[in-house]
């Protein structure tokens, strides 16, 4: 019995050894651990308007149905804004592609941007603006990460004209056409 009792002690010591070395190689007075972060590359693009982004732009015979005048352009419209919210993978900086579907004979649907408004970083600067075409045209470019808020009022704040130039004027025809007008947030 006093073997057994010998062994069982013993036993029992080196069983308290090994937990009090491995408390005492686990705990310095420093330690670490890892965090991998993830940032998504992100390229969303939104038109806002407090009312409704679809909007008809009608000429009106002229003042008084004067025979001899032009007709008379309607108001420039400026209800809609430009939102994006861009991350970069790289240094490859983004840009707005804009194109109409069609054009209009004897009008020319001319498109301006406004510096972004809201927001915060590399946020596009806008081209003095033109006239829409059904090839793509860039309307914003140098656009790094960064977002320009949402909604109406923040962004880029859109005007769109409409101009019968007399050079164009021949070209006129009544009727109503329909001009889908496409914005792609792209690579440069």
């Amino acid at each position: 019995m006093k073997n057994r009792f010998s062994l069982f002690s013993f036993m029992f010591v080196v069983m308290l050894a090994g937990f009090t070395s491995r408390a005492v190689a686990q705990d310095t007075q420093t330690d670490n651990h890892q965090i991998s972060v993830v940032v998504p590359v992100v390229a969303l693009l939104d038109l806002e308007t407090s009312a409704t982004k679809n909007f008809t732009a009608s000429f009106t015979k002229p003042t008084n149905d004067e025979a001899g005048e032009k007709i008379l352009a309607p108001a420039a419209n400026s209800t809609i804004w430009l939102n994006y919210t861009s991350i970069q993978a790289g240094t490859t900086t983004k840009k707005v592609n804009v194109k109409a579907n069609a054009v209009v004979d004897g009008v020319d649907i001319h498109l301006v941007a406004a510096a972004a408004a809201g927001g915060a970083g590399t946020k596009g600067t806008p081209t003095a603006g033109f006239n829409l075409t059904t090839s793509d045209q860039t309307l914003i470019s140098d656009i790094g990460s960064a977002y320009t808020a949402s909604g109406p009022t923040s962004g880029h704040q859109l005007t769109y004209t409409f101009i019968a130039d007399d050079a164009n004027y021949a070209n006129l025809r009544s009727g109503s056409t329909t001009v889908t007008v496409t914005y792609t947030l792209a690579d440069n």
